[in-house]
């Protein structure tokens, strides 16, 4: 820490600073295009630090999400076109305007009523009278896993979803059927779109039993980098390169890799 206490404003100056003539180069050189990956990467840095459950770590990553905000605001100002001032009061009108059962007179049973209420209001707002599919408003930017549950939760609103889980089983198997025929074929083409299918089924199973795939598949990526340097550090601790061994050496360090979990 350096002694000095700064608060918000002190940090919109920084920016603008920053973003001055006589500022900082680099970040006098960015535009909304140029840094837009780095709030996707922000944003999932945050969630990594959800997950540690480590409070100074998730401090840091939602100072650095903040940067994103703050630094698309400076950008809009300099344009005359919106800033940080007029985000805000856009999100405080929003959230006074959504939570009418907090703010106003209107009463509720629950969470589902709340989330019911949130989407009626949503959709009488300005602009979504554009929309002419429920589809419509889900960026295509989103990871893919994420883009095809909310794909899938928008159809359902329409009551075009599965009743229960049972018949997504069938589902899967018939995509896991349509893989091999296409893989007989030898057509990449349609070997793609076929797997595509699965993942979009396994996504809908996934839903049905109340588990957020983006999420499940994170964790499922930070279980094999563990495991996986954890093989790697056996293998270095008797004197071998894990790339020498053959397939059934490296499914016995993997085991082990997952026997010490369970310690």
């Amino acid at each position: 820490m350096s002694g000095k206490t700064y608060d918000f404003d002190d940090l919109r100056e920084i920016m603008a600073r920053l973003r001055a003539p006589d500022g900082c180069p680099w970040d006098r050189e960015q535009t909304h295009q140029s840094i837009k990956e780095c709030l996707l990467e922000e944003a999932y840095e945050f969630l990594e630090a959800v997950e540690s459950g480590n409070d100074l770590h998730m401090r840091e990553e939602l100072g650095d999400l903040l940067l994103q905000v703050v630094f698309h605001a400076q950008m809009g100002s300099e344009r005359a076109s919106f800033d940080l001032d007029a985000v805000i009061q856009e999100l405080s009108e929003k959230l006074v305007r959504r939570h009418p059962h907090v703010f106003g007179d209107v009463e509720v049973a629950g969470s589902d009523q709340v989330v019911a209420n949130w989407e009626a209001i949503k959709n009488t707002e300005a602009g979504k009278e554009e929309r002419k599919s429920r589809l419509d408003g889900i960026p295509v930017t989103f990871p893919a896993l994420l883009r095809a549950k909310k794909l899938q939760v928008r159809a359902a609103k329409d009551g075009f979803d599965w009743p229960s889980a049972e018949p997504v089983w069938e589902k899967l198997d018939e995509e896991m059927g349509e893989v091999r025929q296409a893989i007989a074929e030898g057509d990449a083409g349609h070997l793609e779109e076929e797997v595509g299918d699965l993942l979009f089924a396994a996504v809908n199973l996934a839903r049905k039993l109340g588990v957020d795939p983006e999420i499940a598949l994170q964790r499922a990526n930070a279980k094999f980098d563990r495991r996986f340097r954890a093989m790697e550090s056996f293998a270095d601790a008797e004197g071998r390169k894990l790339s020498s061994l053959d397939l059934p050496a490296q499914d016995s360090l993997w085991d082990r890799a997952k026997a010490t979990e369970r310690i």
